[in-house]
Order: C-alpha cells, then sequence, then structure tokens
C-alpha cells in the first residue's frame, strides 16, 4: 500500500467516526433546546475540548506555526493574548452567561439573551444581532469549507473542488441530523486529536534535531531574533497581537458553550480542562515550528511553504498511516469550526429572525425541522461562495473576530455586569462597534497601524454605556432577574 494510500484509510477512518458520533447525537435529539443546546446537558470536558476545538480552526495547526517558522517567538505574541483572554472569558463570562441564560426565561441563542435580558419589546435587538450572525457565519463558514478544499488539493492532489465537497458533505451530514450534541462531540474527538498530534510531532521531532540545546543552536544559526520575543516586535504591534484575545467575549459559537454546561458549578473545571488544553497546544504549535526550523537547518534544506512545516515534520518522523492522523488533525481543526459556525448561524435563523418576525407559536418538531433546514440552506450557500477559490474570502477570518468582538464583547460584559445597560445602548453599542471595526480594517494604513478590534471594542463599550445613561428608566423585572442571578451565583459558590 502507498503512502497517500495510508493517509487516506486514516482520513476516511476519522469521517466515519465524526458521521457515526452524528447519527448517535441524532438519536438523542428531541426538542429544540435538545437541537440549539444539548439540552443544557454538556459535562465539563466536552464544554471545554469541544469550545477549544471551535475556536481554534486550521489555525492552531498551520497559521500559527508558519508565522512561528517565518518570524520567530515575536509572533507568539497573539498566542499569549489568545491565552489570557480565553482564561478571562472561563472566568468572568461562562458562569454568569450560564446563570443568567437560564433565568432570563431559558434563552438558548445569544440574541435571544440579549432580548430577553434587556426585555426589547421591540425585537429590533434580537433581529439586529441574529442578522449580524447570519451575515458574517456565512462567510465564516465559507472560509472554512475553502481551507478544506485546499487541503485534499495540497495534501492528496485531489481537485480543490472534490475536496471541497467532501469536507463540506460530512460536516454538513453530521451537523443537520445531530445538532449541537453531534458538534460538541464531534468537537470533543477532534480537541484530543489536535491535541495529542501537537504534543506527540514536537518531543519525536527533539529526538531528531539532537535535543533542547542542539535545536535551539541551529535556530541561532539561521537567526538569533527567533527565539526572542522581543527583538524586532513595536508596541503597536504587540498591542494588536495581544489584543485578539479580546474577541473572546462576543465569539457566538464559543460563548454558546458556556450556556450548554450542565452546571455553573462545572465551569470551573472546564476552564481548568480547557485553559490547558490550549496552553499546551498552543505550546505544541510553536514547538513544532521551531524543531522545523531546526531540522530544515540541519539538514540544508528548504521549506517551500512555512505554513505545512507540521505536515511535513510529520511524514518525516511517522509511518505514512500515523501522519494520516495528523493530517486529520489539521481535517479536525477544520471541520469543528465550521460546524459550530453552522449550528449557531441555524439556530440565529430560527430562534432570533423567524421566530422575531412571523412570532409563531408551533411544535418543537417543527422549529428543529426548520434548523435543519437552515443548516442546508446556509451550508449550500457558503459552497457557492466557496466555489472558485476566492481568497478575499479567507481574508475576511481575521475581520469577523474583530467584528464579533466589536459588536457582542462589551455588551456580553455589560449585560453581565451592570444593571443599567438599556436595549437601545447594547443595539447601539453593537452597530457603532461592528462599524467601527469594518471601517477602521478597511482603510490599510489604520488596519496596519493597530488591530481593528481595539477601536472597535472601545466605541461599542463607550456608545453603550452613554446611550444606556440616557435611556435608563427603571425597571423591576430586570432588577430581580439581575439579582436572582447574583444571588443564585453565590449559592452555587457556597455549595
Amino acid at each position: 500500500m502507498s503512502d497517500h494510500m495510508y493517509q487516506l484509510l486514516a482520513i476516511l477512518i476519522y469521517m466515519i467516526a465524526m458521521l457515526v458520533i452524528g447519527w448517535y447525537a441524532f438519536r438523542k435529539t428531541s426538542n429544540l433546546t435538545d437541537y440549539m443546546l444539548g439540552g443544557r446537558s454538556l459535562g465539563p470536558a466536552v464544554t471545554a475540548l469541544s469550545a477549544g476545538a471551535a475556536d481554534m480552526s486550521g489555525w492552531l495547526l498551520m497559521g500559527l506555526p508558519g508565522a512561528i517558522y517565518v518570524g520567530g517567538l515575536i509572533e507568539a505574541w497573539m498566542a499569549i493574548g489568545l491565552t489570557v483572554g480565553a482564561y478571562l472569558n472561563w472566568l468572568i463570562v461562562a458562569p454568569r452567561l450560564r446563570m443568567y441564560t437560564q433565568v432570563a426565561n431559558n434563552s438558548i441563542t445569544i440574541p435571544s439573551y440579549l432580548d430577553n435580558r434587556l426585555k426589547d419589546k421591540t425585537k429590533l435587538l434580537r433581529i439586529a444581532s441574529g442578522i449580524i450572525i447570519l451575515i458574517f457565519f456565512t462567510f465564516y463558514v465559507s472560509s472554512g469549507m475553502v481551507a478544506g478544499g485546499v487541503f485534499f488539493d495540497s495534501s492528496f492532489g485531489f481537485n480543490y473542488h472534490t475536496g471541497l465537497l467532501v469536507t463540506s458533505g460530512v460536516v454538513i451530514a453530521y451537523t443537520l441530523f445531530g445538532g449541537f450534541l453531534a458538534v460538541s462531540y464531534t468537537d470533543f474527538i477532534q480537541g484530543l486529536v489536535m491535541f495529542l498530534a501537537l504534543i506527540i510531532v514536537p518531543i519525536f521531532g527533539l529526538f531528531l534535531t539532537g535535543g533542547f540545546s542542539d535545536t535551539a543552536q541551529s535556530i541561532r544559526e539561521v537567526d538569533p531574533k527567533r527565539l526572542s520575543f522581543l527583538k524586532g516586535a513595536t508596541v503597536t504591534g504587540v498591542i494588536s497581537a495581544v489584543a485578539w484575545g479580546l474577541g473572546y467575549f462576543g465569539q457566538p459559537h464559543i460563548i454558546v458553550r458556556f450556556m450548554a454546561i450542565s452546571s455553573v458549578k462545572e465551569t470551573k473545571q472546564a476552564r481548568r480542562i480547557g485553559i490547558g488544553w490550549m496552553f499546551l497546544s498552543l505550546f505544541g504549535a510553536i514547538s513544532t515550528a521551531l524543531v522545523g526550523i531546526a531540522y530544515y537547518q540541519q539538514k540544508g534544506l528548504t521549506l517551500k511553504d512555512p505554513e505545512t512545516v507540521f505536515i511535513a515534520l510529520g511524514q518525516i518522523l511517522f509511518h505514512p498511516f500515523i501522519a494520516g492522523i495528523m493530517l486529520a488533525a489539521i481535517l479536525a481543526a477544520i471541520m469543528s469550526t465550521i460546524s459550530s459556525q453552522l449550528i449557531v448561524t441555524s439556530s440565529a435563523l430560527v430562534e432570533d429572525i423567524y421566530k422575531a418576525v412571523f412570532k409563531t407559536n408551533a411544535s418543537d418538531k417543527h422549529y428543529v425541522f426548520l434548523g435543519r433546514m437552515a443548516v442546508l440552506i446556509v451550508s449550500l450557500l457558503a459552497i457557492a461562495l466557496a466555489w472558485n477559490q476566492d481568497n478575499k474570502i479567507l481574508d475576511l477570518v481575521s475581520f469577523a473576530w474583530a467584528g464579533f468582538g466589536s459588536a457582542f464583547g462589551p455588551v456580553i460584559l455589560l449585560t453581565l455586569y451592570w444593571r443599567k445597560i438599556t436595549n437601545w445602548g447594547a443595539l447601539a453599542g453593537m452597530v457603532t462597534g461592528a462599524i467601527t471595526a469594518y471601517v477602521w480594517g478597511s482603510i490599510k494604513t489604520l488596519h496596519n497601524s493597530l488591530y481593528e478590534i481595539v477601536p472597535g471594542f472601545l466605541v461599542c463599550l463607550i456608545v453603550a454605556v452613554i446611550v444606556s445613561l440616557l435611556t435608563y428608566r427603571p425597571n423591576q423585572e430586570i432588577d430581580e432577574e439581575f439579582d436572582n442571578t447574583v444571588d443564585l451565583l453565590a449559592e452555587e459558590k457556597r455549595k
């Protein structure tokens, strides 16, 4: 059997496993809360790893190692910012959001939470939030599908469109039938695969490059600056990289996991698991790049595409079948993000736009059917956008992260910790934050000087506070829910 056949066999086994998990989740899905939020039944390990896998995408195994391979440790500031941001997200958002979404009329989506929390009788906030999620995630999903097509093209020489359809078909199947549970369970497995791959490759690679001292020496011979976090860095460059961490507070496909965990008490254990997974995975990705620099220096070879350093080392170090599992880790990173975004987009369409506009009161079976149709429609639209392999779609990922972080991040934090935020303040902040991020990111000189999430986040925060103070009117129901949430959280801590 050829090397490619061994690797394809590993990919095939992985994909079949994902479909089996999707079928299992389908059997456990009986109502809308199950389909959209897994019945709020996730354990801490599944919550933590599924959130991590949904977050990282192919950047963890290709983008980050490639950046470190070319620029050295100065490129690790983004990883530092993301780790700090993720930790704070688990610490200050997860427990309160889990409790508040239950207190606020058992909200199962971010827009429905904002609507219920702020008692928005106009429904404008819910609809606007749903539309923002729908638009951004359709392109976000499309960029993931492009990555899937490119993966099969570069790894196996498949036609780009064949790779696109294979990746999309498997993700659509388990997401459409199994809903949130399928997405979470598959993300958990995918998170494990990514983690193990990122730990194994640099450890075995160190034996190949002669251990820590020889590896470090080889890197210094290429460029001493590669081992420095500060040489060549600028203040605004470091701020822009670290500021990626701000985005976590407003990413719907990540924070929805906090709403799905079985209890507030388990968020603490989930935080430890999630941050441990993230730290070791990022450390593994950075180490893989450094080992790659040393290996190619020692062999006198040149790596054509730095972003393939993880793949290249996997193929050098292991049997083709094991190398295939390494490739499956990259596919796992791509697919986990696509599926998470699809289910959030589906929920935005059905729960936040359809229900708010048509005000229907149909059965759960009807809404679950609509949710599945929404997954299919959004997927087909994303495939159509990805068909021409338009690289501009991939560029949107950075902007979408900033857009979500700027639109939702400050609003989520204010609704959790400030009782006086109003529906008009939230709506004004959300819109101005998204517009600021878009305009700033569209002007090249501004974008190159400072990542657009910094001004976008600040503008959203300031506008939301000012407009809320101008429009605030005491509301007994809001105050009671706020106090109830605080009391229940204090009670949970005492247990």
